[in-house]
């Protein structure tokens, strides 16, 4: 059994789908472990530290891929990388299939097993695999955090003999994994937090972290049965754009975590709002990757309208690629333990399991 993964294209991607941890893990359960040379230099891991473990470190990604069973990786390889490809192989990662369906459409007719980890189901047993869960939760504390850095004003309440420094408000749109992370780390801070999101459902979760739910009038709870956020009615989205238009006069960092699964993201924060928020306010849209969920969200770029500064990135788990590495490494091995025949000591997918239905592109 031979399992492997080689770099990524660092310009935008850091994290790594195999650690030193996950690493010894593997060898335990007899898997022979590749990885390309370099791996995880960038996180102060060298080569000697995964080869003291057990593991191969070779020059040839070309003969990485060639002699594997699994591949782990965090993207889509690139055009060359899966052209060493051969069937009956299985690719493990986060590969997007609504923007990538053509690649891995091809891959499909190379009878190769393709496995994308945000498909997994909302199941106790997937739990430990949520890659989603583990990166949403280092990504809402990092918007939070950037956005502080670039808030010019004091984030908690402070009463000085001088005066009082009022603390900041923060809302948080979507108070999906993301957003409550988001809402916890604020409120930690200082700030007086308040949060929206078109589940209803979800405003005891924000109360239970000591933030203010602000619900739309007359709302359902627009819900799938996975627990992810669907599209909102024209009239809910009508009576949420007065409430936002209102709130945003007040509000002095606002943290957009709004996603809707295979959709581009929606705009809620529109520009009528933007100029009626005080200048030097800042919002962080971790949906612009998505398109945004402000009218004037960019991807690497910072805007500013009226004062208000607008960010978003790429990819802001780079900002924390050790800490993301370490929990998306844990959720792939245990993505692969469920693919692992523990008895007979080998490989064995079984393809009427839930989660390996979900996860398995077809």
């Amino acid at each position: 059994m031979k399992i492997a993964s080689i770099l990524e294209d660092r310009k935008f991607e850091k994290r790594i789908a195999v650690t030193p941890e996950t690493a010894k893990k593997y060898i335990s359960l007899g898997f022979e472990v590749s990885l390309s040379e370099n791996y995880g230099n960038h996180l102060g891991i060298n080569d000697e530290e995964y080869s003291q473990l057990g593991v191969k470190i070779l020059k040839s990604e070309k003969d990485i891929l060639d002699n594997s069973d699994i591949i782990v990786q965090l993207d889509l390889l690139s055009d060359d990388m899966r052209s060493f490809l051969k069937e009956k192989q299985s690719l493990v990662g986060v590969f997007n299939p609504y923007k990538n369906k053509e690649n891995l459409d091809a891959l499909v007719k190379k009878n190769i097993n393709i496995f994308s980890l945000e498909l997994l189901p909302r199941i106790t047993r997937a739990q430990s695999m949520d890659v989603l869960s583990s990166q949403a939760n280092l990504a809402g504390y990092k918007a939070v955090i950037d956005s502080f850095a670039n808030f010019e004003k004091a984030v908690p309440m402070m009463m000085t003999a001088a005066g009082t420094v009022p603390a900041a408000k923060v809302l948080v749109v979507g108070a999906g994994v993301a957003g409550l992370q988001a809402i916890a780390t604020a409120k930690r801070m200082g700030a007086i937090v308040f949060a929206t999101d078109v589940r209803s459902a979800s405003k005891e979760q924000v109360e239970s972290l000591g933030g203010k739910f602000l619900s739309v009038e007359g709302a359902e709870n627009l819900e799938t049965e996975g627990g992810y956020a669907k599209e909102a009615s024209e009239d809910f989205k009508k009576k949420q754009e007065d409430l936002l238009t209102e709130t945003l006069k007040k509000i002095d960092i606002v943290i957009c975590t709004a996603l809707i699964p295979g959709k581009k993201a929606p705009i809620i924060i529109k520009e009528n709002m933007i100029k009626n928020m005080k200048p030097g306010s800042v919002i962080y849209d971790l949906a612009a990757v998505q398109g945004g969920n402000t009218a004037f969200s960019e991807v690497d770029k910072e805007i500013i309208i009226d004062g208000v500064k607008i960010l978003g990135e790429t990819n802001i788990l780079n900002k924390l690629p050790i800490s993301a590495s370490s929990l998306y490494a844990k959720n792939v091995f245990n993505f692969v333990l469920n693919l692992f025949d523990k008895e007979n000591n080998k490989i064995n997918i079984n393809f009427e399991d839930e989660i390996i239905q979900k996860t398995l592109i077809k």
